[in-house]
């Protein structure tokens, strides 16, 4: 689960980090009132949505007085902010985030996030602050610093004192760095997050370490130990039909392709993903029924695949162990016949009760295409997505 800057920032604020003081507005004079409340002769005014770049899509900007505030806050909320991480169409600005100035003199990256590579929290920082750490990551990897924590021993000081002197900080700045690292990641551990993003992190011409961005990622397995972040939750920043699976119980992330994926099981899913891709296909989406999925699931399951203009062919990858394979076949043969299904959908059905499964397909009198296996029904797929798009 995403939410908001103002939002990550109150929760990491509660828990010792050090920020600028700043408030959301909805209104033009909303966000006067709370430039008001500031002790600040600049002001920065921010587009909140859930993306990132919001500056380069002019999302992001000084006011220099009240009415600069008012004017800025009038323009930005409302508008379809395009960035590079939102759709073409972009995103409506409902609200913006009103902060005090601060003089900067360096810009620097902070993040951590759970690295499956050493099962550990991964704390990384960089002197390219205010870049897309994935561009520094390709065109300059040395310039990341990374520290892996052992969870048997937690955040110690040298962990925080190895980042902030690699990043060319010196006497206060070291120690105030090193209060924002360690706060933050014990933050990081108490709200189970999956990803906590500082950039730029800057560092004053007072030698104070501020975080001028705050960016958290939830992991939502352990959303249930925590109901007020769950209430933090802003449906209108996601994707309609991930929300509405979600509220079906079904894994589902939308992607740019044009091959439908229904499996079972969030391994097979990544696999059937994979060899579409070995075959030449491009995947439209992740969608994983689960284990327990009924006739209704998977017929649910078709609908929220099919509301995807882009896609021009189906692959339904099922292994059968709690789930049956006739029951699947159930599914698939109802999602068809009500729907009407036109383009070309290939099954491949593995397990338990796979040929009461086959046999109900076989005898469906639909336009149904058998695989025999992974790889057959990859290739009988993305051969049929091309024909359907030619």
């Amino acid at each position: 689960m995403n939410i908001h800057e103002y939002q990550a920032k109150a929760l990491l604020k509660k828990r010792g980090v050090p920020m600028l003081d700043g408030g959301v507005a909805y209104t033009a004079d909303e966000a006067v009132d709370v430039a008001k409340k500031l002790d600040s002769k600049v002001y920065v005014v921010k587009a909140q949505i859930h993306a990132g770049g919001r500056g380069k899509g002019g999302g992001v900007k000084l006011a220099k007085s009240l009415d600069e505030v008012k004017t800025i806050a009038d323009e930005i909320i409302g508008m379809q902010l395009v960035t590079p991480q939102t759709t073409a169409e972009g995103q409506e600005v409902k609200r913006v985030y009103v902060e005090q100035g601060c003089d900067i003199d360096r810009e620097l990256y902070l993040g951590m996030l759970v690295d499956r590579a050493t099962s550990r929290v991964t704390i990384m920082a960089s002197t390219e602050g205010g870049m897309e750490i994935e561009e520094v990551a390709e065109h300059s990897p040395e310039k990341i610093l990374k520290v892996a924590v052992d969870p048997a021993s937690g955040i110690q000081p040298f962990h925080a004192r190895k980042l902030a002197f690699g990043l060319g900080l010196t006497k206060d700045q070291v120690k105030n760095a090193v209060k924002v690292i360690m706060t933050m990641y014990n933050a990081f551990i108490e709200l189970d997050c999956s990803i906590v993003e500082i950039n730029p992190l800057v560092v004053t011409k007072s030698g104070d370490v501020l975080p001028l961005d705050a960016k958290i990622n939830f992991d939502d397995n352990a959303l249930f130990r925590h109901k007020d972040i769950e209430e933090l939750r802003d449906e209108d920043e996601e994707d309609p039909t991930e929300r509405k699976a979600n509220d079906l119980d079904l894994a589902y992330v939308k992607l740019d392709g044009n091959i439908g994926c229904m499996v079972n099981g969030a391994g097979l899913a990544m696999a059937t993903m994979d060899i579409i891709k070995l075959y030449g296909g491009e995947p439209a989406n992740f969608l994983d029924v689960g284990g327990g999925a009924n006739k209704e699931k998977v017929t649910a399951a078709f609908k929220l695949i099919m509301t995807d203009p882009n896609v021009e062919g189906i692959l339904v990858n099922i292994f059968g162990g709690i789930m049956r394979c006739d029951i699947i076949a159930e599914g698939v043969i109802a999602a068809t016949r009500e729907m009407g299904l036109t383009i070309p959908l290939v099954v491949r059905l593995a397990g338990t009760n796979v040929d009461k499964g086959k046999e109900l397909l076989a005898k469906s009198g639909l336009n149904i295409i058998p695989a025999d296996n992974l790889a057959d029904a990859a290739h009988k797929i993305v051969n049929a997505a091309k024909r359907e798009a030619a």
